[in-house]
Order: C-alpha cells, then structure tokens, then sequence
C-alpha cells in the first residue's frame, strides 16, 4: 500500500512538472495585452491546471472496500428479517456501492419524489397552480397520501409515472396502473437501488431533464421533512452536512409485514452522496427504520471518515 502511494505521488510530480514546461515560458519583454475578453488569455494554463487537479483527486481516492462492506452488512443483516438492498455514490468522483441491486422492492412513499419531478417536467413551480402547490408540499413535508393521490391523477397517472422515470433515465421502474388491492398504486411500484440513485443524481446534475430552478424546489422541500420523519439516511450524515430525504413505510396487506425505505442526497465538503436503501418484511415500522440506519452507516464510513 505504502509502495503503491509513492508510485501515485511520483506520478502527480511528473505530471506537474508536464504542465510546468507548457505553460512556464523563459522571461521574455511583456507583450502588448491582446485585444478581445479577459478570460480568453488564460485559457491553456487554467485548463493544464485542471486536468493536473484531476489527476490528483484521483490519485488521492481509494476504491470503495466492496468485500469489505458486503461482509459487514451480512454479519449486520444476519437474523434480521425481510430483503435488503442498497446503494451509495459520490456523484463528485463516481465511486460507489451496491448490495444486492438485483433485488427490486417496492417505493412506498419515497416515489413521492418522483411524483414531484414528474409534475415539474410538465409545468415549471412558478406556473403551477396554488392548490397543487399545496398539495406537492403536503406530499413531501408531511407524506400526505391523499395529495400523493390527487398528483397522481395529475401526472398522468401510471402512464405519466413511468414515462417521466424513463426521462430520468430509469429502467426497473413501472407504475402500477388500475385498482390497487395493496393501498396505494404509487407505493407498490417496485424499483431498483440503480433508479433510485439516478432519481437521487437527476436532483443535482446539470444535465437533467430538470431545470436548476425546479431541482433547488425539490431538494427545499426534501430537506424540511417534518420531525419524525426525518430518519433514515441522515443517521449517516456527518456534523455539518445537510441531508435531503424522502422516506417510505409501508405495511403490506398480503404479508402483514413492513417496507420500510429511504432515499436521498447527504451533501457536504463538496461532495454528493446518493444514497438509496429499501427493506421488506418487517414485523414493526421502528424495525425497519433501525435496519435501514444500521446499514447507511455501514456503508457511508467507507465514503468519508465524520470530523470529531
């Protein structure tokens, strides 16, 4: 290991000393300052200057201990009941990883979320009605179930679900058209931890379907759930970095069992991390939510290491 970082720290030294020689040129009279923007002169060295900076974040990243972690949660999630399946990526450096990402359970009210991005897709914030306003921030702050109904119906329903998903580039995920014998059409739609980081990373990249604008209102509106719902992933935060969340729970009326999920976005030092993590079978709501904290923290220790 040892051996290893001295060859990564060698290689950061020479390509510094590659971007010197091209952008470093014998003293010379200054010429006279060429016409056109300011920001044109500099171009080359602020780009070599970059690509430098890249190489050494690069460098300074270890790969993600995926053994590591899988065994961790095993010995974790030994006994406990139900499927589990998880995922995390730092969207700043593309790391991550995934537990059992076969598995495909459902959303329960964490498709809120994408109930909201599938409204905004057709009508920007400022352009939706009051009342439908109303009822996005009841979905979201409070998990309000019949605002999640009355969105639905908006969206297109399973049709209009789904259909903005595949915008967002989902490939696991359908909704639930018809009566639903299970509560909620939206809440037994099954997903993937794989969908739920691309929703995850669709609320912060600059290449969604979504404009700024209507991602800020998302994650605004995510990031001030009301107390006593705002467990799940943010058990995994460190002092000082913010979390935006959407959790689920769910009792199953064909196992009398709990899903309980969470999915979200803890956002600090420069960094993303998407994190998605989904479980079944549950015999209580305050089980589930234990096994889901249990394992964000198994996994997000091995992201970055919390300041004392």
């Amino acid at each position: 290991m040892i051996r290893g970082r001295r060859q990564a720290s060698a290689r950061v030294v020479l390509a510094l000393a590659l971007v010197l020689s091209l952008v470093t040129a014998p003293v010379e009279p200054r010429p006279e300052r060429p016409r056109g923007p300011v920001w044109a002169v500099p171009v080359a060295r602020e780009a070599s200057l970059a690509w430098l900076e890249s190489i050494a974040a690069e460098e300074a990243v270890g790969p993600i201990p995926a053994k590591q972690i899988t065994k961790r949660l095993d010995r974790y999630l030994a006994g406990r009941p139900g499927p589990v399946t998880a995922m995390v990526k730092d969207l700043a450096t593309g790391r991550l990883y995934r537990y059992h990402p076969g598995e495909r359970l459902i959303t329960a009210s964490s498709a809120k979320v994408q109930i909201l991005m599938a409204l905004l897709l057709k009508t920007p914030w400022k352009k939706v009605p009051e009342a439908v306003r109303r009822d996005a921030e009841l979905m979201i702050h409070y998990s309000d179930n019949h605002a999640a109904d009355r969105l639905w119906l908006r969206i297109g329903g399973a049709s209009g679900f789904t259909k903005a998903g595949r915008r967002f580039g989902l490939k696991h995920t359908q909704g639930v058209p018809g009566d639903c014998l299970d509560l909620y059409c939206w809440g037994i739609t099954r997903t993937s931890v794989d969908d739920q980081i691309r929703l995850m990373s669709a609320l912060v990249s600059g290449k969604s379907p979504l404009k700024g604008a209507e991602r800020e209102r998302v994650l605004g509106l995510m990031g001030k759930v009301v107390d006593g719902q705002d467990w799940g992933i943010s058990a995994a935060a460190c002092r000082g970095e913010r979390v935006a969340l959407k959790n689920g729970w769910l009792k199953r009326v064909s196992t009398k069992r709990w899903a309980v999920i969470s999915v979200g976005l803890i956002r600090g030092d420069g960094h993303d991390y998407a994190v998605a993590v989904l479980t079944e079978g549950s015999s209580d709501v305050g089980y589930g939510i234990a096994t889901v904290e249990g394992v964000a923290k198994r996994i997000m220790q091995d992201f970055r290491s919390c300041p004392e």
